[in-house]
């Protein structure tokens, strides 16, 4: 008899298996399915048969055929489901695993019957909880029955009896369709992204994000996604819907991967039409195929040539700000002041650009330690492409102050509009006048300002380049109240004094977005943890320059003291000689030291490339951020949108009107689909005026006919009447 192998037999899987750890696998068909363990067959059920399919996890997990997290991989169920599963049968054995239907246990309460009664009391006058306790319903029942009637009854599409029973056959916040074949699908790579599929019904949370698709679909958003990266790797959560994903969850103020783990699944699923929202891990692997993609530039560039083409009355003033995105991490970062902290700290430097409203129109990452003259010099080409043969005016603070850079936009036919920086003489107080000017809001400015021109000279290098040394600009100077002159500085000859300071103030527009971004869209918040590789070439200031220097001054300050001593006792007696030579000879080992001190500091240079100071300094993810920067951008400016609609019809509109649309965005509603339309009728907001309000912007939306991505359904808005109202 041959000796007993200890060798495991060949684990023998058929085409397609899915693997289940090293032993098992699993085999689909439209038939059913099977489990073969080592090659051999050891389990198999028929399709639909949910208690076989969950008998054939049980076994698996109790004898140990595989790790529990393998199983639920291969049937694609979570871990904890396996554990649950395994429980129930140990408790109650294999009756435990069938399916049993969701819902509620007891009888359904709100027969017909009850909703004529509920609706008959409600006629007579009584209160909510009178008509509950009479009828034996809870309070909030009784509430959803009258909301669905007067859902049934507001502004039906169509006269007759059909509508109504098509909207009273809506059911109370269904279940979406689960789309398991799909995600099987997905699951082998055979599904490119899940169909639209609507879930119609009466009180679907968060219907009111639908609002956000006409604005959005203005930002172009999709589609320049969608011409720049094509598509996704196949699977259940496509480009598409990935996108929606990121920007509704903005527009929810909960724009971080994070966020969805805030957000019941279902109530976003069914505003992406689909059953179900991503998870956080889709999310971010999604992010992160993106993000290897590498065109992230050319998204933002395809957003910002939409905005232009959409909005060109916005670009006659462009405003350009750097913004520092604070590091609080272990990472090792380039540090940059950031102003608002008043502290030096590791960050990110980055670029915007955003136009006469102070919407952002694109973003880019700067250099580490890059100042902002130098980035508006390195975005003048794509500025110029942008805007064609417009006239328009750059509009930057004192750190763009640069003459050489003035002479420059001026050349490439842009106009420079800025503060003036340095030691500059007060204008008398007889050279000001009273100015006003109503800008496109009809806000009117009222200025005391000082008019005339100034002559500012360029450095050598900027006069050898541009064949002249002075610049000719246009000076205005604001007298404040307190007596405070801001100096102001453009070559615009041909506007008003009062609009060409209007102009420069409303820079703190730009201002505003970013803390109103902080607080709203996590402007500066961590999307990854990936860092790259710094540019080991890049010139960083040397730190022994630094020490060095130190070591002169303080050489330089003790040789000063002690000359200074030892002029006050040059005429001491004559028992103190020996001490003045003594301090005589070490003032002279001072020199000497103070000599070498300097020399070694001219011999050190200033700057070393960054390999030689920091050989493992590390930047953060640009591809990422810029990505998620476009999402939110489109984000803010679709909000910005429904604000600006507001106005009209809202007389608080200045001070609420995006306080107005995050309440609307928020809301619940009613989504019926009916002649190729999707009707979205939402719930009433917190006041009557707001209900008005909101009611103004559901007709304007529903005259722009927007069609939802993906179908060839046109969004149709209404709004319930608010309760108390006719």
């Amino acid at each position: 008899m041959g000796a007993m192998t200890a060798q495991m037999p060949l684990p023998l899987r058929p085409d397609g298996a899915i693997p289940i750890g090293e032993a098992a696998c699993l085999v689909s068909d439209e038939q059913g399915e099977a489990v073969f363990v080592w090659g051999t067959l050891w389990w198999s059920w028929q399709a639909g048969d949910q208690a076989g399919r969950r008998l054939a996890v049980v076994q698996l997990a109790m004898a140990k055929v595989a790790k529990r997290v393998q199983i639920a991989a291969a049937f694609n169920i979570t871990p904890e489901t396996v554990w649950r599963w395994c429980r129930d049968y140990e408790r109650d054995g294999i009756a435990a695993l069938a399916p049993t239907k969701p819902g509620p246990k007891g009888a359904w309460k709100l027969t017909d019957d009850i909703v004529q009664q509920i609706v008959a009391l409600d006629a007579q006058g009584l209160t909510q909880a009178a008509i509950a306790g009479q009828v034996g319903v809870s309070s909030f029942s009784v509430r959803q029955v009258l909301r669905a009637r007067v859902a049934v009854t507001a502004e039906p599409d169509t006269p007759g009896d059909d509508v109504d029973e098509t909207a009273q056959a809506l059911p109370v916040v269904p279940v979406p369709a689960p789309r398991t074949a799909e995600r099987q699908a997905a699951r082998f790579g055979q599904l490119d992204e899940a169909a639209p599929q609507f879930t119609q019904g009466a009180q679907l949370p968060l219907a009111g994000l639908l609002l956000a698709l006409p604005t959005l679909e203005a930002t172009g958003l999709l589609q320049v996604a969608e011409a720049t990266y094509g598509k996704l790797t196949n699977g259940f959560y496509g480009l598409r819907s990935m996108l929606l994903t990121l920007v509704l969850l903005a527009l929810l103020r909960e724009p971080r991967a994070e966020g969805a783990t805030r957000v019941v699944p279902t109530d976003l699923g069914r505003i992406l039409a689909l059953d179900r929202a991503p998870e956080v891990s889709t999310i971010r692997r999604k992010l992160s195929e993106l993000a290897e993609a590498g065109q992230a530039g050319e998204l933002m560039g395809g957003l910002a040539r939409r905005h232009v083409d959409t909005h060109p009355q916005t670009i006659g003033f462009v405003y350009i700000d750097g913004h520092v995105r604070a590091y609080h991490g272990t990472r090792k970062l380039p540090k940059a002041h950031v102003a608002r902290m008043r502290i030096s700290m590791p960050a990110t430097l980055e670029t915007w650009v955003a136009d006469t409203n102070g919407d952002p129109i694109f973003a880019v990452i700067a250099p580490p330690s890059a100042s902002t003259a130098a980035e508006v010099r390195r975005l003048l080409p794509e500025l110029k492409q942008l805007v064609g043969g417009r006239r328009t005016t750059v509009v930057f603070d004192r750190g763009g102050w640069s003459p050489d850079l003035f002479a420059e936009l001026t050349g490439n036919n842009f106009d420079v509009l800025t503060y003036r920086k340095g030691t500059i003489r007060p204008e008398p107080a007889a050279a000001f006048t009273d100015h006003r000017f109503t800008d496109e809001r009809g806000v009117e400015h009222r200025f005391k300002l000082a008019d005339r021109r100034v002559r500012i000279r360029l450095s050598a290098a900027g006069a050898k380049r541009h064949g002249r040394k002075t610049i000719t600009l246009r000076q205005i100077v604001r007298l404040s109240p307190d007596g405070h002159q801001t100096h102001i500085l453009t070559s615009r000859h041909d506007l008003p004094a009062a609009e060409i300071a209007a102009r420069m103030f409303n820079r703190w527009r730009q201002e505003n977005y970013f803390r109103y971004a902080r607080a709203h869209f996590a402007l500066d918040a961590l999307d990854t943890y990936t860092t790259t590789d710094d540019n080991p070439d890049r010139s960083v200031p040397n730190p022994a320059k630094r020490a060095a220097t130190r070591r002169v001054r303080q050489l330089e300050q003790v040789v000063a003291d002690a000359e200074a001593t030892l002029g006050r006792h040059r005429n001491a007696p004559q028992q103190l000689s020996a001490t003045l030579d003594q301090l005589e000879a070490t003032l002279d080992e001072l020199r000497d030291q103070l000599a070498d001190a300097r020399q070694a500091n001219a011999d050190t240079p200033a700057r070393l490339p960054l390999a030689q100071v920091a050989p493992d300094a590390r930047l953060l993810d640009s591809e990422t951020k810029l990505v998620t920067h476009a999402c939110r951008i489109a984000a803010y400016n679709a909000e910005s949108a429904l604000a600006r609609l507001v106005a009209p019809h809202y007389a608080r509109a200045n001070d609420e009107a995006r306080s107005l649309i995050r309440e609307a965005l928020s809301c619940a509603g009613d989504l019926r689909l009916a002649d190729g339309r999707i009707h979205v009728t939402l719930n009433p907001l917190s006041a009557p005026r707001r209900t008005r309000a909101l009611a103004a912007i559901c007709q304007l939306l529903t005259d722009t006919h927007t069609v939802y991505p993906g179908t060839d359904l046109v969004l149709s808005y209404s709004v319930k009447p608010h309760p108390g109202t006719t």
